[in-house]
């Protein structure tokens, strides 16, 4: 049974559609990780004002998505629009969860 290539799922296995979720995800793990450390270590998130290589890896993982969204976007819309937007919606809700840790505590 052959499968669409416009459909949701071969769309996700498209580098320009999984990367930017990838790299979301990613940046949550480093910053739940860095919290999870701080935490045992201390007891208390520690807020340093020299920004260290975790915010620093961070900052670029969050930055670097934006390129790709957009190549994804100006590639597929036209092609497969409704699978096109529901990626699109993904790869938004995995960087909003990517940067909620950072917004809501205050890091």
């Amino acid at each position: 049974m052959e499968q669409d290539p416009s459909s949701f799922a071969a769309m996700m296995r498209r580098p320009s559609a999984y990367l930017p979720v990838a790299m979301s995800l990613a940046a949550l793990a480093m910053v739940l990780g860095a919290v999870a450390v701080d935490l045992a270590r201390g007891g208390a998130i520690a807020r340093d004002p020299d920004e260290g290589a975790v915010a620093h890896l961070f900052q670029l993982l969050m930055t670097v998505q934006w390129p790709i969204m957009l190549f994804f976007a100006v590639k597929w819309l036209r092609h497969a629009p409704r699978q096109t937007l529901g990626v699109l919606g993904l790869q938004a809700a995995a960087w909003l969860a990517g940067c909620a840790p950072v917004y809501f505590l205050h890091l």
